[in-house]
């Protein structure tokens, strides 16, 4: 987030949410958007192709067509231009790339955006009126918006609204991606990205590379690396012969898992660290038992770039070990020497390596923590990204034309299927489903149908139903209602005997990101 959560409650003056169910899959942030909402009187603008909770407090609520997001940015800028709502000054001061991307936006006036969006041009209009004209509008979204072969398109979009209308370094403004999980926030702070080491610190770069080197000793490869995705794909090809999975569960959560399995099979050797014997741990030649959250002494950092402390509140259970004494016994058999005392010794390596944390100190971290960067001892931390420049120094717009997705849907596949979270289940139900009143809250997988499909497909509610898409068939539940656009079908990702990743597709990935099109797949849907 270029913003602090609690803005969202208290300074924001808009918030636009697209490609985001907050109150199931982040509850306390979408809390405090509903209490800014209904006590501030702060307005909202849901982009949605479901009546998610918030659309019910929405301002403007765009059921647009899945994987349109660029479509109606565009539409949206289209207005906040030709009506004078752009913030000039701004602009002029502190961005470059205007002109081409105005030049492709004007292809996009609200008609044409709502043709291709399947949402009204007029609500198109307030949309763009509401974000451009309040005083302080943030932009928030999630996976919805990424999980495309557009995905970093549609990321690039979401900022040049921002850039368009100077919703950027001031309180209650921002771009603002919600992170799924505690710590993946951290986790990409700490390189774990093919591209890059600490703080984005690109492998390619030389300068960078040399940093890393003196500090550990080794020669570090130029190279980057491959996504979770291609790797799976070089797995299956030969290419990839071991393969070690730390609390991931990719037999479950990766597209078209009928491949997933086949690539796995293929491998000389699978090791899964995990705390759960999870579906892709059944696959594997050795297990290695790890620890959960309340196992672990460290560090998380949020999605609002908040680095906080994390103490342990149980001992390790049975033969459990530290990840960290994990790895660094792996490390040490595999050739290169690792031993810490302890994860306050990491954390001073990693500060001495990572610019935007090299002011942070366990003393430091007490209490609510930092957020970075922080680059010295004395400095307070950074709640609010860009407020004097950019890091490149101006922002950049980019003019980008709106592609289909990946698949559109035909006689054979008529319907667009997308995907999601529930908010009793947690990504692969590794820890979920194993407890007992999340699970009896939704003990099984559904398939979201419009009332009106269902008639036409003479389906009712809770009888079983078979979807299919190139990749395969699965058999759910079907769960009939009103708030979904009626070309579209949705199901939950969580549960392994009915995965809805046996649907989706793995074949075109966004080329920047590297990431698959979880949430566009054409599909076709039967009764039984």
């Amino acid at each position: 987030m270029t913003n602090s959560i609690n803005e969202l409650e208290n300074d924001a003056k808009c918030v636009f949410l697209i490609g985001t169910n907050t109150t199931e899959n982040h509850p306390v942030i979408g809390y405090k958007i509903r209490q800014n909402v209904l006590k501030n009187g702060a307005k909202l603008i849901v982009a949605d192709p479901r009546r998610i909770e918030l659309a019910e407090l929405a301002d403007v609520y765009l059921p647009f067509k899945p994987g349109t997001d660029v479509a109606l940015f565009n539409g949206m800028m289209n207005v906040i231009i030709n009506e004078g709502l752009a913030d000039r000054k701004f602009i002029e001061s502190r961005t470059e790339g205007y002109e081409a991307m105005a030049e492709v936006v004007e292809k996009y006036p609200p008609e044409v955006a709502a043709e291709i969006c399947g949402v009204d041009a007029a609500d198109i209009i307030k949309a763009a009126r509401l974000y451009a004209e309040s005083e302080a509008s943030s932009v928030c979204y999630a996976m919805g918006l990424t999980q495309h072969t557009t995905g970093t398109d549609n990321v690039k979009s979401c900022c040049n609204l921002a850039l368009l209308t100077g919703n950027l370094g001031k309180p209650g403004t921002g771009v603002n991606p919600l992170r799924g999980q505690n710590n993946v926030q951290g986790a990409c702070d700490m390189g774990a990205l093919p591209v890059v080491f600490t703080a984005y610190q690109a492998v390619t770069n030389d300068e960078a590379r040399a940093k890393f080197e003196k500090a550990w000793g080794v020669t570090l490869s130029g190279v980057n690396g491959l996504t979770l995705t291609k790797t799976i794909n070089k797995a299956y090809e030969g290419e990839v012969k071991g393969l070690i999975v730390v609390g991931e569960n990719p037999m479950v959560s990766d597209p078209d898992l009928h491949h997933v399995e086949e690539a796995l099979d293929k491998l000389d050797f699978l090791l899964v660290q995990d705390i759960f014997l999870t579906e892709t741990a059944k696959k594997a030649d050795v297990v290695l038992p790890g620890v959960s959250f309340a196992e672990k002494d460290g560090t998380f950092s949020n999605t609002e770039r908040r680095v906080q402390r994390v103490r342990k509140a149980i001992s390790n259970k049975g033969d459990a070990r530290q990840d960290w004494e994990i790895l660094c016994d792996l490390s040490t058999r595999l050739g290169y020497p690792m031993s810490y005392n302890s994860p306050e010794e990491i954390f001073e390596e990693i500060r001495t390596l990572t610019p935007s944390y090299a002011g942070m100190n366990y003393a430091r971290l007490e209490g609510t923590g930092l957020p970075w960067p922080c680059p010295a001892e004395d400095h307070p931390g950074t709640p609010i990204l860009h407020k004097e420049k950019f890091n490149r120094g101006l922002g950049l717009f980019h003019a980008i034309e709106y592609l289909e997705p990946a698949e559109v849907i035909n006689e054979e596949y008529p319907i667009i299927l997308t995907t999601g979270r529930s908010l009793y289940h947690y990504h692969t139900g590794t820890m979920t489903r194993k407890a007992k009143g999340l699970d009896e809250h939704m003990p099984e997988n559904v398939i979201q149908i419009n009332s009106a499909l269902a008639k036409a497909k003479n389906i009712v509610d809770g009888e079983i139903v078979k979807v299919t898409t190139r990749r395969g068939s699965i058999k759910l539940k079907a769960e009939v209602i009103d708030g979904i656009r009626e070309n579209v079908i949705f199901t939950y990702f969580h549960f392994a005997e009915a995965a809805a990743n046996v649907l989706t597709n793995a074949e075109v990935l966004d080329p920047v990101a590297g990431i698959p099109e979880y949430k566009v797949s054409a599909a076709r849907l039967e009764k039984l």
